[in-house]
């Protein structure tokens, strides 16, 4: 007679029961980790092929000094290395274009700079209007001429002043015709006029009476500056006037006056200087001059 067979234990099922639970966790756990392994590696690899990670993995002027070198083929695989070539070639570009627009600003701009000072350097020579004209020692025999016009007592004009650029006279846009300077464009002009005295007493007369006379009568020195216009007698500006009795026992007796001050004139005006006693007038470029310049 056979006997029925025995089924597992309650304790070896218990067994296989925890046995393939350990298994199942087991594998899900390996499952798990190599799926997030993968999932970190596929993160990784994106963030290195990122532009952020390229240049934070490498100075980037250290790359661009390299953009020279003969070494694309060996780094053209590299993710990193291509986007740091394109970037390095665009700054290059971008320097570039700024560098050409910066310096045909600067041409254009030294251009311009140039043309306006020749052009204020044009108007300033086209709008001078000035003149000083010095004595002249050589011609003083011609120096002084009497103009019928004037009333008695009001002196000798100064005829020949030298207006070549010989020395420090010159003309500027004004034109210097017998002793006048005449001028060319209305408005407020400075005049100014100086002559230099030079009186002389002669070694044979030291008598008395000759004393006497020269105090009695003094040497008179009188400065006139006058403006022709279309009034028939000439219109006085400036006088000015010294009365002086020189020492007996001085060699020379020297005196210069000078005036000037601004008045308005009009185009085609004219102005000169006369002194009175023109024999004791030296003529001596640095010490007598007359003339003129425009303000506004």
């Amino acid at each position: 007679m056979m006997l029925p067979r025995a089924g597992p234990s309650t304790g070896q099922t218990c067994g296989l029961v925890l046995i393939s639970a350990v298994l199942l966790q087991s594998i899900c756990v390996a499952v798990t980790f190599l799926y997030f392994t993968n999932e970190l590696k596929q993160l990784r690899d994106t963030y290195s092929k990122s532009g952020i990670a390229c240049l934070s993995g490498e100075e980037l002027g250290t790359f661009m000094g390299d953009l020279d070198l003969n070494r694309i083929e060996e780094r053209e695989q590299d993710p990193c290395w291509q986007v740091k070539w394109e970037l390095g070639k665009l700054i290059k570009k971008i320097m570039s274009r700024y560098h050409e627009e910066t310096m045909s600003a600067v041409k254009a701009e030294t251009s311009l700079s140039l043309s306006t000072t020749e052009d204020q350097e044009s108007q300033t020579s086209v709008h001078r209007v000035a003149a000083h004209i010095t004595g002249n020692s050589n011609r003083m025999s011609s120096s002084f001429t009497q103009n019928s016009s004037f009333r008695r007592g009001y002196g000798k004009k100064i005829h020949s002043w030298e207006a070549s650029r010989k020395g420090h006279s010159f003309l500027y846009n004004v034109e210097l015709r017998n002793g006048e300077l005449i001028i060319p464009k209305t408005g407020f002009y400075y005049i100014y006029c100086q002559t230099y005295f030079r009186f002389r007493e002669p070694e044979d007369e030291d008598s008395d009476s000759h004393l006497s006379e020269q105090i009695r009568n003094p040497k008179q020195m009188v400065q006139y500056v006058y403006k022709l216009t279309s009034y028939p007698e000439p219109i006085l500006l400036l006088k000015s006037a010294r009365s002086s009795c020189w020492s007996k026992k001085a060699e020379y007796g020297l005196y210069s006056i000078y005036q000037g001050g601004v008045f308005q004139l009009k185009r085609n005006d004219k102005i000169f200087a006369s002194v009175s006693n023109e024999d004791i007038v030296d003529m001596d470029k640095e010490a007598s001059f007359f003339g003129a310049f425009l303000i506004s």
